[in-house]
């Protein structure tokens, strides 16, 4: 009996190895980003405009799109997967998660863009986990703590410009000497509405971009050593070769595990803090009624050039409706990411779970899978990481830090005051 339950098993994963295979050859064409994007020149004329006094909303014409025929494979694989197995189920929801991006796609510009976005990345005011605070609540208190920080600091404004080709330089001596068993290349990027994109081949850094010192350590951690290395070991992966993919549903992992990186390396900083907190109330503006200039004025109110002013609101509206109510809510992810992240290695170490932390780096996984595969994961099925960040090699070192979050976390600051240091007579 025992013999027939494995050979049972074995055929179930043979099985579903196949629909990943196929599911992989469907989603790869699937461009989410790039498909949104906007064309350039747009922000040239825009800003003209705005200079002039006279700001006309962006046009931006939305293609139709096809992509009917990715849709019935991608719901096909969904349906023939067997949603009891762990495996089978891994597999259906990438194949749903690729669907709702056709579907998101196909109704650019509609109310059903934004529906369809929130499913995948979520909305501002969904809640943080672990807390009855939202999205929303969160970003707003980055908002006025980075500023209340630097009132009472006095920290001068970084005026160093950085041309992307030195950044790019600076960066591709890094990744070289970090990636040796893969070639991956910097790249300048004209089109490109983010400072940066990172594939499994290339690093593409936005070319007519002012970058700042502070913004190569940020890049090589979060670009570098999270995306592109989850996307090569995922892209490693003989069984289930999905986990190179970056499914929308892994977003809000990926860009929490990114950014953790960011903390961990100390590569963040109160700018950096702010423009992904700015994101999230442009997003909550945007869904409330403002139009592009309304988001627009808001980043430059909130110190952002006339350019990175252009590129934030860009971002909120790829896909939507200049006019507002219409947005792509995918900047959400960063915040409630961010705190999952965290929370889910805080919760590894307290359960004895090391394993855990390196399985987030074999692929372009959301925290479930890494405890739904984890049968596969221990047994090899699914290969360990090719490549790991340093700070994740260093378990020690970070069950450390970890271990003291999760005591630091239940001192209340609520409780304490500076003047009771001042009353303690040690």
């Amino acid at each position: 009996m025992l013999g027939r339950t494995e050979n049972l098993m074995d055929a179930s994963l043979a099985r579903h190895t196949e629909l990943d295979t196929a599911l992989v050859r469907i989603a790869s064409s699937i461009k989410v980003l790039s498909e949104v994007a906007w064309p350039a020149g747009i922000s040239e004329q825009f800003l003209v405009g705005w200079r002039a006094g006279n700001p006309v909303l962006p046009e931006i014409v939305t293609a139709s799109l096809g992509l009917g025929h990715e849709l019935s494979a991608l719901t096909e694989i969904a349906d023939a997967c067997d949603a009891s197995h762990p495996v089978g189920d891994y597999v259906r929801r990438t194949a749903l998660s690729f669907a709702t991006a056709v579907r998101m796609l196909r109704a650019a510009g509609t109310p059903d863009f934004t529906r369809y976005s929130e499913e995948l990345y979520g909305r501002p005011n969904d809640p943080v986990l672990g807390s009855d605070k939202s999205l929303l609540d969160a970003a707003e208190g980055f908002i006025k703590g980075t500023i209340e920080f630097e009132r009472s600091c006095l920290i001068p404004d970084d005026e160093i410009c950085l041309l992307a080709t030195t950044v790019a330089e600076e960066l591709q001596r890094e990744v070289s000497a970090f990636f040796d068993r893969h070639e991956v290349r910097v790249v300048l990027d004209p089109k490109l509405s983010a400072k940066a994109a990172a594939g499994a081949s290339a690093i593409r850094l936005r070319s007519s971009t002012c970058f700042s010192p502070q913004d190569i350590p940020q890049l090589l951690v979060h670009e570098a050593f999270v995306h592109t290395l989850t996307k090569l070991n995922g892209r490693a992966q003989p069984n289930l070769p999905s986990l190179g993919l970056g499914a929308p549903r892994t977003t809000r992992t990926q860009e929490g595990l990114a950014l953790f990186a960011e903390l961990i390396s100390v590569a963040i900083d109160l700018q950096r803090l702010r423009r992904i907190a700015l994101r999230v109330k442009a997003i909550d503006l945007a869904l409330s009624g403002a139009d592009f200039i309304d988001v627009f004025r808001f980043f430059l109110e909130a110190g952002q050039s006339e350019a990175e002013s252009f590129q934030s609101a860009a971002r909120v509206f790829r896909g939507g409706d200049v006019r507002g109510r219409v947005a792509f809510t995918k900047d959400v992810v960063y915040v409630g990411g961010l705190v999952e992240v965290h929370t889910f290695m805080r919760k590894a170490i307290q359960h004895g779970r090391l394993e855990l932390i390196p399985w987030l780096f074999t692929g372009r996984v959301a925290l479930r899978d890494v405890i739904a595969l984890s049968p596969w994961l221990s047994s090899g099925w699914v290969e360990a990481p090719v490549y790991l960040p340093r700070w994740a090699k260093e378990l020690p070192s970070l069950t450390a830090f970890l271990l003291y979050s999760v005591f630091v976390n239940g001192v209340s600051l609520r409780e304490v005051d500076l003047e009771d240091f001042e009353a303690d007579g040690r």
